[in-house]
């Protein structure tokens, strides 16, 4: 019989961590670029910055056609994606906070996200933002590929801290700790 799934943050029923969302209002506006793959998968935090921030939409695919013309509608917008060039969301504070920005976050493994990244050339000539050293993932059920690498909600929190310092984003991240410990119980309770 097949699991019945929360429609809103589309975790098993059992697993729901609707209860433990409280959207807050954020000024910088996100758009998650996500893999189609992502999309189904049980552990889809992006899903959960969606149902966290007031001013934050998914778009799901590998090929954005209408990314351009949404480029075209902001004067200042920011790929959340490490890079050559990229610069701290610190460096970035005082240039963003002077106009309405909107944050471009890639979602996916880091080999899907920048698959993205190439299917969408428009991408590339984004300023990009990386998130410097910091605290470890809370993400402890999968394994990172390098000790930065953290979860799609954990970064756009880390960078939303930084840039709406006046907003508190601690919120945000409940669900997606709830769904960790979850996890982490049902992985103990399976080698019991």
């Amino acid at each position: 019989m097949p699991r019945v799934m929360c429609s809103e943050c589309r975790r098993p029923e059992p697993y729901c961590v609707c209860g433990h969302i409280t959207p807050v209002c954020n000024v910088t506006r996100v758009l998650i670029l996500q893999h189609p793959d992502e999309q189904r998968h049980p552990f889809n935090t992006a899903r959960l910055a969606a149902l966290g921030l007031h001013n934050c939409e998914i778009w799901v695919n590998e090929v954005f056609p209408d990314l351009a013309r949404e480029l075209e509608k902001t004067s200042s917008a920011y790929l959340l994606f490490p890079g050559a060039s990229a610069q701290t969301p610190q460096m970035l504070a005082e240039h963003v906070a002077t106009k309405p920005t909107l944050l471009i976050v890639p979602d996916g493994t880091w080999r899907k996200a920048s698959k993205i990244l190439y299917a969408n050339p428009q991408l590339e000539s984004l300023p990009r933002v990386t998130l410097g050293p910091g605290n470890p993932s809370r993400y402890r059920i999968r394994k990172a590929p390098k000790p930065e690498a953290v979860a799609t909600i954990e970064a756009i929190v880390r960078t939303l801290e930084v840039w709406e310092p006046a907003n508190d984003f601690s919120s945000v991240l409940n669900p997606f700790e709830v769904m960790v410990e979850q996890q982490l119980a049902a992985y103990s309770a399976g080698n019991r």
